[in-house]
């Protein structure tokens, strides 16, 4: 197959001064959303756009509490309309127009107003103007209000009165149904994020329709609300002047760690969770005296940690990552490192306390050790295999690999593909051969099972890494020693649409569930949905997802219809597969809910409750008809 170009072919158009053009604010926010919101979405990932909108408002409301103005803030959400309502100190009522709607406009540029916020590029509140259909804001300060109207990030109207409302601000939008298509708000989603600023404000009180969340005792009510399994002790909660940690040890695998910059979820880390992971297995070092690796005191780990800065530099305006190397300090340059910082306190409060409570050391050592012994047993496997493959050649043929990787270095030129490389999980030779001529050889990897994999679930970690399998697939990925190696910012799971499919689907995330979890908590693990059918005419083709699609593309095509019924990735030729993991490509995240415990989930799903299963089957399972709709 010919490799797709990188960069598209330049032809030769006409440049002059027409097409120099200066797009201001608002229409600058609406040409290029991505700069401000990261994606659009439609609502069923946390880290779609309408989320990012709701997140802005509601952290100028979290912003005032932080200042000591107000200590409610009350969330509606209702057919898709947004109504935040915070009891601060209210916008100046001459800036109101201003602070929503005009770029680089706010009161967070210095620390006279604001301290320690989250805010501080004066954009947030003015993209949510921009990319709401409508947009409405009302100020209400010492008995007057101002409130404004826009349309599109356009004023419409403004006015100025009198009011006995109490002061503070209230904003209302609604998201561009243009821009985010078919989107609708996932209270789950919005829950969640209540939740956390509930934990990172004590004292404060948040309403979401109706239902009050507060938190008396900060990231320890996070963490301890949120275990799934018992810890092996009791949750170490540490505060300090702008830094706030809780540290556990699970009996699961991975590292389940929450951090959180001035209130903001920084999903995706950075420099201080890198700080705090470092710091857990630097102390537990130097508190036993004994040179233990830094994977093997972290296995297993539960915690979170939340510290505050001033003036904040997030990766992006999403603010999901922290890209600060500094705490800064007023009347200095800059102040000490993160790094740093972390370190100095993890090191002292966190050995103050084992030497405290002498009975939790020896529960984590032999924790440690546990770890060490399982990863020495595995590097030596993993080494064998590693030599067994490269003389079978077997790796080669598993993987057709991409050009670009998400553990590349970042540059204008390549982000996109970085961004978007993928990896697609599949079975046998016909899938994988279909998606390896569809797919764009820049950033879209395959990876090729050879039947069903292992049933993780009861098998031992060093079961799985002696199995072919599954070893090559953890080296495929990168992440045999650290998940920062990660090679592929999404893992595909790409199965057919029938028994055997499914159940290897299953497998494949059993295995990512038990071993991996944080690949799937850290949102890298997809499944991809294909279509279930085609209806054609002589004219036009229409794929569908489902028999509801299938019935609405039997209307709008009419006359002279075929049908066909999709049930293997090989069925479908490479020209129509383009399509479907292209610019259109549907793909479901597999999420777990905090509060979801990964054991239930697997003991339920992959264990020996057959019976318990077998109802749960029962009482889903629709008839042949109904999956099949056989009467087309």
């Amino acid at each position: 197959m010919a490799e797709k170009n990188i960069l598209p072919t330049i032809e030769q158009v006409s440049y002059t001064d027409d097409n120099i053009r200066t797009m201001e604010g608002v229409e600058h926010i609406r040409q290029r959303p991505g700069m401000y919101i990261g994606r659009l979405g439609d609502g069923k990932n946390i880290g779609d756009g309408i989320y990012v909108l709701l997140k802005e408002i509601i952290d100028n409301s979290v912003d005032e509490f932080a200042m000591g103005a107000g200590k409610q803030i009350d969330i509606t959400i209702e057919e898709n309309v947004v109504t935040v309502r915070d009891y601060g100190r209210g916008i100046p009522l001459d800036s109101v127009v201003k602070a929503v709607s005009i770029l680089n406009t706010g009161g967070k540029f210095d620390d006279k107003a604001f301290k320690k916020s989250v805010g501080l590029n004066g954009v947030g509140t003015k993209a949510v103007n921009a990319l709401s259909e409508w947009f409405y804001v009302c100020s209400h300060r010492d008995g007057m209000c101002s409130h404004a109207r826009f349309e599109k990030g356009k004023l419409i109207e403004s006015a100025k009165e009198p009011t006995k409302e109490k002061n503070g601000t209230l904003v209302r939008f609604y998201p561009d149904k243009d821009l985010f298509k078919d989107f609708n708000y996932h209270l789950d989603y919005v829950e969640t994020m209540v939740k956390n600023y509930s934990y990172l404000k004590k004292g404060l009180t948040l309403t979401l329709n109706g239902a009050a969340y507060r938190s008396e005792n900060g990231l320890l009510d996070l963490v301890n609300e949120n275990l799934t399994e018992s810890p092996i002790y009791a949750p170490i909660h540490l505060e300090g002047e702008d830094i706030e940690i809780v540290l556990t040890h699970g009996n699961a695998y991975g590292e389940n760690i929450s951090s959180f910059v001035n209130g903001q979820n920084t999903r995706d880390g950075g420099t201080h969770l890198a700080a705090y992971r470092e710091a857990i297995a630097k102390t537990l070092k130097d508190y036993f005296k004994k040179d233990y690796k830094p994977e093997d005191c972290r296995q297993g780990v539960v915690g979170a940690i939340s510290i505050q800065i001033q003036e904040p530099t997030f990766e992006a305006q999403t603010k999901t990552k922290l890209g600060s190397i500094y705490t800064w300090e007023k009347g200095a340059e800059h102040g000490p490192t993160i790094r740093s910082f972390i370190n100095d306190f993890v090191a002292k409060a966190l050995d103050d306390y084992l030497t405290i409570h002498k009975e939790i050391g020896p529960a984590i050592e032999d924790k440690i050790k546990s770890s060490q012994k399982e990863r020495e047993e595995i590097a030596g496997i993993q080494k064998k295999t590693r030599e067994h493959n490269k003389r079978a050649n077997v790796y080669n043929k598993k993987l057709c690999d991409c050009r670009y990787h998400f553990c590349d270095k970042r540059s204008e030129k390549t982000q996109d593909f970085i961004d978007a490389s993928s990896i697609f999980i599949t079975e046998g030779d016909s899938a994988s051969g279909t998606i390896t001529k569809a797919r764009d050889a820049n950033f879209q990897a395959v990876f090729s099972l050879r039947g069903k994999p292992i049933n993780c679930y009861k098998e031992s970690r060093k079961r799985v890494a002696e199995n072919e399998e599954l070893n090559l697939l953890i080296s495929a990925l990168g992440v045999e020693e650290d998940l920062d190696n990660l090679r592929y910012n999404n893992i595909i799971v790409a199965t057919d649409a029938d028994d055997d499919g499914m159940h290897i689907r299953m497998l494949v995330l059993t295995f990512f569930m038990k071993y991996y979890p944080d690949l799937i908590r850290r949102g890298h693990v997809h499944i991809l949905q294909t279509p279930l059918f085609r209806v054609r005419n002589k004219k036009d083709n229409v794929y569908c997802y489902s028999p509801e699609e299938k019935e609405s593309a039997i209307a709008k095509l009419k006359t002279g219809v075929e049908i066909t019924r999709f049930k293997g990735l090989g069925e479908i030729s490479s020209k129509e597969f383009e399509d479907f993991i292209g610019e259109n490509m549907r793909l479901d995240q597999v999420k777990l809910a905090e509060e979801e415990s990964i054991a239930e989930i697997m003991e339920f799903y992959m264990g020996d409750n057959t019976i318990e299963r077998q109802n749960f089957i029962r009482h889903n399972l629709k008839s042949e008809e109904e999956l099949e709709d056989v009467n087309i």
